[in-house]
């Protein structure tokens, strides 16, 4: 069956860096995009960021620009997101998704196939 299973959070100072891992399988992750959400307490799940699954340009939300950046390694199934310069309004938990899409990538978690369940980022002040 499919499992995606995300680690790497915890706690950390501002200004502090973490490196978020999402292994997945039960499906061909080579052809999947794959994406970052978070969901911070008492707010609705919102995009971070995506790549192809050529691990081609995909996107971000504003707020992480040239804070956050994805990866993935389809040898291993794996997707990274690698965060510098963390803020406490980061906090959320975080969740990596797969979409199985060829053409377009997308910030829209409804059109995501599948899910992890989450992993805590708590950035201290």
């Amino acid at each position: 069956q499919v499992q995606m299973v995300e680690s790497g959070g915890g706690l950390v100072q501002a200004g502090g860096s973490l490196r978020l891992s999402c292994v997945a399988s039960g499906f061909t992750f080579s052809m999947y995009n794959m994406a970052w959400f978070r969901q911070a307490p008492g707010k609705e799940r919102e995009f971070v960021a995506v790549i192809r699954w050529s691990g081609g340009r995909g996107g971000y939300t504003d707020s992480i620009k040239d804070r956050f950046t994805i990866s993935r390694d389809n040898a291993k199934n794996t997707v990274y997101l690698q965060m510098n310069s963390l803020k406490p309004e980061d906090t959320a938990i975080y969740y990596c998704a797969a979409h199985r899409n060829l053409y377009t990538t997308t910030a829209e978690a409804e059109k995501y196939d599948y899910w992890g369940q989450g992993t805590q980022v708590t950035v201290s002040s």
